[in-house]
């Protein structure tokens, strides 16, 4: 479903509007939990933007696109809105649909700002046009194994489903854990829920990390643990983040908590989270995710790119190494980091978290880096 431009702020009727294209899951199978954060944050920026009078006077439009988690129609969607007249593309929370955005705002010569896709080849070759917030999945999920090793978790199952963003994530694990004494058992998510406890035990599994759509199958995989005897001294983790969201903890209640994943938030947030962080609660109706913050974040990138460099495409995708904004988790900047493709943040602060068991509306650090 395509919607409609967003109700960004007051009417400014002195001047004509800068359109930023925005994609969003907003559908099944995508991620619809994680797409209204995104969303949230966006929209919540671009509000405060025309709130204070806008890009020169000129207000900013959020143009929004759902992707539904797909790909083929992510890279329509850039299309429709090059032809637009977006000045650039921001948003996106699937790293595979981002990457087939990022290969079209590429091929087309539209900035692309993504907000929360993780995978490092976000591009095939290294680009101009392309920026990102999240951190690289390699920078991440190698934190999260270091976690693991220092929890004395060394035997490593991943019930997995066919993706590239799984299969890059269990290369980083396993390329982490080997050369420090750990090991990764990949097993076909399509196995019922019995028969993967069964290979858990005949294993000697120590973790179980969820590469795994939510809710289906992550939430019977969980309860199947949860509920086996003989694993009940497993760990199960989602490194994905699958349990930040409140539908996590409305499917498991209790078995949900106790389930580390990836966060990317600091510690404590400075002045300007925390008054992001209540706007965005009163939005939402709930806590907001990472996801919000990073929603955020991106427009107040945008907005400090279009008010030095205004709306050429290009002077934009020139503008990435001369970043330098206050966010709402720290100041953000970009540069080219081994490896990625794209111009990248490095880095948003990570944690490793839980819903703790004994609250399972509240999270703990465990971890950070």
């Amino acid at each position: 479903m395509n919607t409609p431009p967003s109700p960004s702020g007051a009417e400014h009727p002195d001047g004509s509007s800068i359109r930023l294209g925005a994609l969003v899951p907003l559908t099944r199978p995508g991620w619809v939990e994680a797409g209204r954060h995104l969303l949230a944050g966006l929209d919540l920026a671009v509000r405060e933007v025309n709130d204070a009078g806008g890009i020169d006077g000129r207000p900013l439009e959020l143009v929004v696109r759902d992707t539904a988690a797909d790909p083929e129609r992510a890279a329509a969607a850039v299309d429709e809105l090059a032809r637009l007249g977006v000045a650039a593309v921001v948003g996106e929370y699937h790293s595979v649909v981002a990457r087939a955005a990022a290969a079209r705002a590429d091929a087309l010569g539209v900035p692309f700002l993504c907000s929360s896709a993780v995978l490092d080849a976000l591009t095939e070759e290294p680009t101009e046009w392309v920026a990102r917030l999240a951190p690289a999945q390699s920078h991440g999920w190698r934190i999260y194994a270091d976690f693991l090793l220092r929890a004395g978790r060394r035997r490593i199952a991943v019930a997995t489903q066919p993706s590239v963003y799984w299969a890059s994530g269990t290369r980083v694990l396993r390329d982490h854990l080997a050369p420090r004494g750990g090991t990764v058992l990949e097993l076909d998510a399509t196995l019922t829920p019995e028969a993967l406890c069964d290979a858990l035990v005949d294993h000697g599994a120590t973790a179980l990390l969820l590469l795994v759509g939510h809710p289906e199958p992550a939430v019977p995989i969980v309860r199947a643990v949860r509920g086996d005897r003989r694993l009940a001294e497993i760990l199960i983790g989602a490194p994905a983040g699958q349990p930040e969201f409140a539908a996590w903890a409305a499917a498991l209640g209790e078995d949900g908590a106790g389930i580390p994943f990836l966060r990317y938030l600091p510690e404590r947030l400075g002045p300007l989270g925390e008054r992001v962080e209540r706007e965005l609660r009163e939005r939402l109706g709930e806590a907001p995710s990472f996801v919000a913050f990073e929603g955020w974040d991106t427009v107040a990138v945008l907005a400090a790119v279009l008010r030095s460099h205004g709306t050429d495409r290009a002077a934009i995708a020139g503008s990435w190494p001369r970043v330098a904004v206050e966010g709402t988790r720290r100041p953000i900047q970009f540069s080219r980091t081994p490896g990625i493709s794209v111009w990248q943040w490095a880095w948003t602060p990570i944690q490793v978290v839980d819903r703790d068991p004994a609250e399972p509306d509240r999270f703990r650090i465990l971890h950070a880096g």
